[in-house]
């Protein structure tokens, strides 16, 4: 059994893997840069250690710095959370040459699945459809250039070794096609230090469906059901919801039975996920990718099927064979994500950072958050600008809408612009509320839908009451006021006794 877990990872997946540490009674260590001293899933863990500077090559995505850490702490397991190493095939080999358990697939099926090349040739194999698109020996801008002619207009140049899409490009027929296959290339290799590309038609009017697996050691491997996240802004997700309202209980076993052979077919072991590209028209639905690690998202799973997918993979990693058995899982009413940003919608969703003046989280019935932050946090510019998740759960999938909306219209969050507002404007757009989008829908509808966050984004006047209050700053002030020295008695807050 894992007795001492370190968390290689920061925010709030962080904190969500430190709890499930606490709840199952494993001894969990933060690791920390120069920037996150003073963060929160620092002192959500029981331990922590500082693993260097602020930019993540120095600190979470080295790999030398984390087994250090892994070492210095006698940690017996690492749980990557996701980004950074999660889904490196390097690092998970690492952790099993080290005799530390990796909380994930084993590292031979995160290097076969991490690359989408010899993903597609698998998945293929397994008698799975892909979508139409070849990979060139001759990786030159020439030779990518020459697939794209041939698997034709408009299509889509996608990075090898990655994914959350960065190195993905449209390319139309009147595109300049040797400069977007450059951009791409030039992303891919900063993003996964590998600038391999491919290339895919782009299947228009597509919905984005994911079906969430995992599997044991004893040869166990369920599908925990569908995610749709078809509401993306440059193929990165914006809002997640279960069930999809464009599948049907035909087409859901059609593709829950192809994620459970594609799993099966890899070798996999521990939670996963098998993204599709769904045609709502034709019923038809192809592969897209495999990510090896826990979504940003699964905490719409956890809410429509009541099962703890963290304790889940904490089971598995040990050893364990997995407590249900398919006819165990079910879904119950409907659950949606909106993820909070620290970005400015108005200005062309430009990453924001500073100090979180005012942060008051809603408290209220089907409604769930999951972040990183607290009052007085200052938000770096180093990481991904997420702040929170915001997860609603009721009945129907209307009463779920409308609690996110409530739930997001009673959240203050000041010192930063956010996109809170943003997110309310797509909730009350018609063509979401009438679950008709595709993953085209923000391309097309975000700059109208962020003009409108603008005209209404506007602090409450229950806000405007806390921030004039006297006490609204306590906390930033506290925590900037904090003193320097390596004093135990001066890390402790109100999270730890």
């Amino acid at each position: 059994m894992i007795k001492r877990l370190l968390i290689a990872n920061r925010g709030e997946i962080a904190i969500r893997v430190a709890r499930a540490c606490r709840e199952t009674g494993i001894e969990s260590v933060a690791v920390y840069s120069d920037a996150d001293a003073d963060a929160a899933h620092v002192d959500a863990a029981d331990r922590s250690v500082h693993i260097g500077a602020a930019a993540a090559i120095e600190s979470y995505l080295s790999i030398p710095k984390i087994l250090q850490a892994i070492d210095q702490t006698q940690a017996d397991a690492v749980h990557p959370g996701y980004g950074f190493l999660s889904e490196n095939a390097r690092f998970a080999a690492a952790c099993e040459q080290a005799g530390v358990t990796f909380v994930g697939p084993p590292s031979r099926v995160i290097a076969a699945m991490g690359s989408k090349i010899n993903a597609r040739r698998m998945i293929q194999d397994a008698g799975i459809p892909i979508v139409p698109g070849e990979t060139p020996a001759d990786q030159s801008d020439s030779g990518i250039l020459a697939a794209l002619t041939r698997v034709g207009f408009p299509a889509l140049v996608k990075a090898s070794a990655g994914g959350g899409g960065k190195g993905m490009r449209t390319v139309g027929a009147d595109d300049d096609a040797q400069e977007t296959i450059q951009a791409a290339r030039r992303e891919a290799a900063a993003a996964f230090g590998d600038g391999t590309l491919y290339v895919e038609r782009l299947v228009r009017h597509a919905r984005h469906v994911e079906v969430q697996i995992i599997a044991d050691d004893h040869d166990g491997c369920l599908h925990l059901f569908e995610r749709d996240c078809s509401t993306q802004r440059r193929h990165q997700k914006v809002i997640e919801e279960s069930p999809s309202p464009v599948v049907s209980p035909a087409l859901r076993a059609r593709m829950t039975d192809a994620a459970v052979r594609a799993a099966r077919a890899s070798g996999y072991r521990n939670a996963g996920t098998i993204e599709f590209l769904v045609d709502p028209a034709s019923g038809e639905f192809f592969f897209l990718e495999m990510n090896t690690r826990l979504q940003v998202e699964h905490p719409v799973t956890e809410e429509v099927t009541g099962l703890d997918l963290v304790r889940a993979q904490l089971v598995v990693a040990s050893g364990g064979a997995l407590p249900w058995t398919q006819d165990d899982v079910s879904q119950r009413g409907h659950a949606i994500e909106a993820r909070i940003y620290a970005e400015d919608p108005g200005a062309g969703f430009l990453p924001q950072a500073g100090a979180i003046l005012l942060y008051r989280e809603p408290r209220m019935p089907g409604v769930r958050i999951d972040s990183g932050i607290r009052e007085g946090d200052v938000v770096p510019v180093h990481y991904d600008p997420m702040l929170a998740k915001v997860i609603a759960s009721a009945a129907t999938r209307d009463q779920a809408i409308e609690r996110l909306q409530t739930a997001l219209r009673e959240y203050p969050i000041l010192g930063i612009r956010t996109n809170v507002a943003f997110l309310l404007a797509i909730l009350e757009h018609a063509q979401f509320r009438a679950g008709d989008v595709d993953t085209a829908f923000l391309d097309r509808e975000g700059a109208s839908l962020a003009e409108c966050a603008g005209v209404n984004d506007e602090v409450p006047p229950f806000v405007r009451e806390i921030a004039e209050s006297p006490h609204a700053t306590t906390g930033a002030a506290d925590r900037h006021s904090r003193p320097a020295q390596p004093d135990p008695w001066h890390t402790l807050s109100r999270w730890r006794l």
